[in-house]
């Protein structure tokens, strides 16, 4: 999997060539670093610059797709026009564009049920937070003990048990969380999917992310024939054709772009 500035003269010609850039990010651990705390993970101002600029030249339509809601990935990144699509998708706000998948919107009420139970069970575990985000449920354990991990997987286990058995609810896992999501069929990639139907003058779509829940946009990009980007060490398991090490590395991407 090469370096994409390795490789960044024929990658820059397919952007420079395209009609319309779809430019999308995931926001922890691509647009900043992985922290202890997510209230803790603040967008860089020169970041934030370059995104801001990107999105006010016709050829790039920009966007952020995050686990966080979308209200959170909105405030946290602040700026008028992107697109912005929180709980991996199931809501998306941008130009022209407002959704919520109906299905995930009827099993609020399940999930809020899981949250109270999960609230409970774990208030006596220091450094665990238990995060409601209106249409998905995060159980952040990085600030936890290492042995808390067993007892948050437990937690969830019986919290979530009953709507995962009968097929409501689906538990899943990212970089020291555990997700309580809808059982929908709809991930990052159909969120991309949807975009691209949105957005048709963006012609080239490419994406940045850092963890398991931004594979199913990596493909989707791909099959596109766009640019998917892992970010993250070489030899980390991905299907993205390309890597750069870090958020930094991001910036640094998005600034020669900017060069184009």
């Amino acid at each position: 999997m090469p370096h994409l500035l390795n490789v960044w003269p024929s990658a820059s010609r397919r952007l420079r060539d395209a009609q319309g850039v779809l430019l999308l990010f995931d926001y922890d651990g691509t647009l900043t670093p992985i922290v202890d705390h997510p209230s803790l993970a603040l967008l860089p101002a020169a970041t934030r610059e370059l995104l801001f600029n990107l999105s006010r030249r016709d050829k790039f339509v920009v966007g952020v797709i995050s686990g966080r809601s979308l209200k959170d990935v909105a405030a946290m990144v602040d700026i008028d026009g992107l697109i912005y699509a929180g709980n991996h998708g199931l809501e998306i706000s941008g130009p022209g564009l407002d959704f919520v998948h109906p299905e995930a919107a009827r099993l609020e009420g399940t999930l809020t049920e899981v949250y109270s139970r999960l609230h409970c069970s774990l208030a006596h575990l220091p450094g665990v937070l238990v995060e409601h985000k209106g249409l998905t449920l995060s159980v952040h354990y990085r600030l936890a003990p290492e042995a808390a991990a067993a007892e948050v997987e437990t937690a969830v286990a019986a919290a979530a048990g009953a709507p995962v058995a009968s097929g409501r609810v689906n538990v899943t896992h990212g970089k020291k969380v555990v997700e309580v999501r809808p059982a929908v069929a709809w991930h990052k990639g159909k969120a991309i999917s949807k975009l691209q139907a949105a957005y048709p003058q963006a012609s080239l779509p490419v994406f940045f992310g850092d963890d398991l829940t931004d594979e199913d946009g990596f493909a989707v990009v791909q099959d596109a024939n766009g640019i998917a980007v892992f970010v993250g060490p070489a030899r980390t398991p991905t299907c993205a054709l390309y890597r750069v090490d870090s958020p930094q590395e991001v910036a640094d991407t998005l600034w020669l772009v900017e060069q184009l």
